[in-house]
């Protein structure tokens, strides 16, 4: 064999080391495959993570679009809500205003009817100072006719007979004042006062019956926030209810007491009557039930009676009592009287 040939021949060291090298390029090539495998692993996981989140997404922006479209037609059935509610309040304030109007009448409806069952008595309350009028008037006339003119005796007749007058002018201006529609304003009002001008025009038909009254009235003044006319109707129709019920009665007493602490003013009526049934307490109040008979009572009287007391924030009770007889007791806010600091200029 020549030089040349023994150079070319690779020695087997020399190939030992291309082995070993060729070798280390296969594991490292090996190691990056491994690692792009991890890598391509990773990357499928990170598309995987992303397509769920990408899902996700989609179903949050298709529960949002839900919910807006659900708002959206909760504010539309708010609104057709709001407006069925208001056009309700409309309708339940005119309704609350023809019922006013119609408590008013019926109010109205029955101080009519108590005035026409004040006629008589009224008429006999006037005799008597038409009665004296005619009298003192027939003096200064008989002193006129006889020559007899006394100056001095007949102003006496003459005043005397404008204080007549002036007693049939309260009574009729009264009557025409409880009988008038007038709007119903509140405003200060003496309880006992108006008891008392109930009693002016009820006191004939209960002396005509033989009626004794008993007044027990306050010494403090009584002093509510209210309608005195209709505070009057109250009265009027509680001494008519009492009138009635004593007609058959051999006692006829009724009470009339007023009390007051420092919130309340408290009425009692009471009369020595028959009294009230337990079983009918409960409905003596209700609009046109009547114990009389047919003909005699139309029912509105206490009906009438109990919402004018509801009107003016009182309660209307019935008491029971020992014995015969009823009684009503009324209890009335007192108007309290204004701070010192408020009523000084």
């Amino acid at each position: 064999m020549g030089q040349r040939e023994a150079e070319a021949v690779p020695s087997a060291a020399a190939l030992r080391e291309e082995i070993a090298r060729l070798e280390q390029r296969v594991a490292q090539a090996e190691e990056r495959r491994r690692a792009l495998i991890h890598i391509m692993g990773d990357l499928n996981e990170s598309n995987r993570k992303l397509g769920e989140q990408r899902t996700a997404m989609l179903h949050i922006l298709k529960d949002s679009h839900r919910s807006n479209q659900r708002l959206g037609d909760s504010r539309k059935a708010m609104i057709h809500i709001m407006g069925d509610l208001r056009e309700t309040t409309q309708e339940m304030e005119r309704r609350e205003l023809e019922l006013r109007e119609k408590q008013e009448q019926l109010v109205q409806a029955g101080k009519l009817a108590t005035l026409g069952e004040l006629t008589t008595g009224v008429a006999h309350e006037l005799n008597n100072p038409l009665n004296n009028i005619g009298l003192f008037v027939g003096n200064v006339l008989d002193q006129l006719r006889l020559g007899r003119f006394d100056a001095e005796a007949a102003t006496r007749e003459l005043e005397n007979t404008m204080e007549q007058v002036r007693k049939a002018t309260v009574i009729i201006s009264h009557l025409r004042t409880f009988g008038r529609v007038a709007p119903v304003t509140f405003e200060q009002a003496d309880v006992d006062e108006v008891i008392e001008r109930s009693l002016l025009l009820m006191q004939e038909q209960l002396r005509l019956r033989g009626i004794e009254v008993e007044l027990d009235l306050c010494a403090d003044e009584l002093i509510v926030f209210g309608n005195p006319i209709q505070l009057e109707q109250i009265f009027i129709n509680l001494l008519t209810n009492s009138r009635d019920a004593l007609e058959e009665s051999r006692s006829k007493k009724l009470r009339i007491e007023t009390s007051r602490d420092e919130e309340r003013i408290v009425i009692r009526f009471s009369d020595t009557g028959p009294g009230i049934p337990s079983e009918l307490e409960q409905r003596i109040f209700d609009p046109f039930f009547t114990t009389k008979e047919v003909g005699t009572g139309t029912g509105l009287g206490l009906s009438i009676t109990y919402s004018i007391v509801k009107e003016h924030g009182g309660e209307i009770t019935v008491e029971r009592r020992r014995g015969r007889g009823a009684s009503f007791r009324i209890e009335l806010p007192a108007l309290r009287e204004p701070p010192v600091e408020d009523v000084l200029p």
